[in-house]
């Protein structure tokens, strides 16, 4: 019996041992298939465009400030209402290239079906611009959008026209009941002054800003006094009045620096200035300039201040800014609209998706906002600080 036990048991033994080493066998097979299949399919997975949309990227300039907010509120609007995925990041500050390089690469690595970039640094991304282009992914600037980038890399640009955004500083200025009684009642006598703080003579949108509103301001100026109407201050946009006599003087001048200090000495030599009755702001750089030179604006007030009976308009926002037009120190200023700058950015590169025919240029226009409807639905989310 005990020997007939053992038997079995050595039997049963050795199909024990047989099975445990048929099982690696299958294994030993079906380990490459489980290793590479997986690896073809899976690791490409983690890093496509999400499955079922098409799937458009954003890299920014920023991402905390406020105005950027905006522009993804906008963005993120016009990616639910065409049915598309969107992402959007930015990096901590204006100045971080690599870590906006290091976004813009990570986008890259999920293939999207188009991009959205407002780059900080073109010759940083010229390698990436061209490998999409290759690639065929459209790529849309938004803001200022990516300047001088390489032939045809960008599809399209949805940014504010700040030669409109100038004009209509000079359209608003030359309505008020003030500034266009003055104009009326000047003489070569007796001229008088429209000064432009101008933040420098290279920046791109700083200078549309500016030439924008003298042109405009030149227009609706030598509509009262023809050929009384002289541009000076500087070289790059001066014109003589054509009669030779002045009647009206448009002024602007252009601090040494950037400075928030030179913006304010420039700003103190314009206040200065007889016959002054208005002063535009090219951007919020010239507005701190002139708020610093005005005791916080106190100066300004139209009732007991100093400069009283100097008009003023300015450009983008800022917390002192609302509040010089809040006081109404400021007759008002012009903002840029983030929101449709995010919504149109979007929207242009869906039309491209679509193989729609898009301008180069698209003006996401601007609002100009006073005391009487900053806090208005449609302009208060346009008015960061």
């Amino acid at each position: 019996m005990k020997k007939a036990l053992a038997i079995l048991l050595t039997v049963l033994m050795g199909v024990a041992v047989l099975g445990c080493s048929s099982t690696p066998a299958p294994a030993a097979t079906e380990a490459p298939a489980a290793s590479q299949a997986p690896a073809a399919t899976v690791a490409p997975a983690a890093t496509e465009a999400p499955a079922g949309k098409p799937y458009i990227a954003l890299i920014s300039k920023g991402f905390q400030h406020q105005f950027w907010q905006t522009v993804y509120a906008g963005a993120k609007d016009a990616g639910a209402k065409y049915n598309v995925d969107i992402t959007f990041d930015g990096p901590p500050s204006e100045s971080d290239i690599n870590v906006q390089i290091d976004m813009l690469n990570a986008a890259l690595a999920k293939n999207p079906t188009a991009l959205c970039l407002a780059a900080l640094d073109t010759q940083s991304v010229t390698s990436q611009l061209n490998d999409l282009k290759a690639k065929g992914i459209p790529v849309v600037g938004f803001d200022s959008g990516v300047p001088n980038a390489p032939e045809g890399t960008i599809v399209s640009t949805a940014s504010t026209n700040n030669e409109n955004a100038g004009a209509v500083g000079a359209d608003e200025m030359f309505k008020i009941a003030s500034v266009k009684a003055a104009i009326d009642a000047a003489t070569p006598d007796k001229p008088i002054i429209i000064g432009v703080l101008s933040q420098d003579a290279t920046s791109a949108s700083v200078v549309g800003r500016t030439t924008g509103f003298l042109d405009e301001m030149l227009k609706n100026c030598e509509s009262v006094h023809a050929g009384q109407v002289a541009i000076t201050g500087h070289d790059k946009y001066a014109k003589a009045a054509t009669s030779g006599e002045t009647a009206v003087e448009l002024n602007i001048l252009v601090p040494a620096t950037t400075s928030t200090t030179d913006c304010q000495t420039t700003a103190q030599g314009l206040l200065a200035k007889k016959g002054l009755v208005g002063i535009f702001c090219s951007n919020e750089g010239t507005v701190s300039g002139l708020l610093a030179a005005t005791t916080d604006g106190q100066d300004l007030d139209r009732t007991n201040g100093k400069f009283k009976d100097i008009t003023v308009i300015g450009f983008d926002s800022g917390k002192t800014q609302k509040n010089a037009v809040k006081n109404g120190w400021f007759a008002g200023s012009i903002t840029q609209d983030p929101y449709q700058i995010g919504y149109l950015a979007v929207e242009l590169a869906v039309k491209t998706i679509n193989g729609e025919k898009v301008d180069a240029i698209v003006d996401t226009g601007c609002q100009f906002y006073t005391k009487d409807n900053m806090d208005d639905p449609k302009i208060a989310p346009l008015l960061y600080d």
